[in-house]
């Protein structure tokens, strides 16, 4: 299936995000699409919940989201400008390199995480991303990503 940008409206809400990624609850990290220039950027934005799942273990009394959904959730806003530029196909991105990963910042119940993600460059089946997500305009983390793009 092929979405055509031009037929979404941005904000572009869960049920739009939810034709252009595989992933579903509990590991859908990307819940609205503010901003996207094709084959360059997207913003995208997570509201962190305190009833995530992962909060029950990551720690009890003092919830911190993992700083590796941070990185995943980059990823899918990654996932979500490529199938705005090429379309949705068969093909599922996995992610198979993460550089450069810094963390400034916790990311706690209660906080918009907002995901601002750029492709660097594309080869063949492969996409480097470099992202930085932020809460309050403030940088809690940022890494350079590299996925694949894989048929089932």
């Amino acid at each position: 299936m092929t979405v055509d940008p031009s037929s979404l409206t941005l904000p572009i809400d869960l049920e739009g995000i939810q034709r252009l990624l595989p992933h579903r609850y509990p590991f859908l990290l990307v819940d609205r699409v503010q901003e996207f220039e094709l084959g360059k950027r997207v913003l995208c934005y997570k509201n962190v919940s305190g009833s995530e799942a992962y909060f029950q273990g990551h720690f009890p009394g003092r919830a911190v989201m993992p700083g590796v959904l941070v990185v995943e959730a980059l990823a899918q806003a990654g996932g979500i400008l490529s199938h705005l530029t090429h379309g949705v196909g068969r093909e599922l991105s996995y992610l198979v390199k993460v550089d450069d990963a810094k963390f400034s910042r916790m990311v706690v119940p209660g906080d918009r995480l907002e995901l601002d993600v750029v492709i660097k460059r594309e080869i063949r089946n492969l996409t480097q991303y470099a992202g930085i997500a932020r809460v309050d305009a403030q940088q809690v983390a940022c890494a350079q990503i590299m996925c694949a793009q894989v048929r089932p």
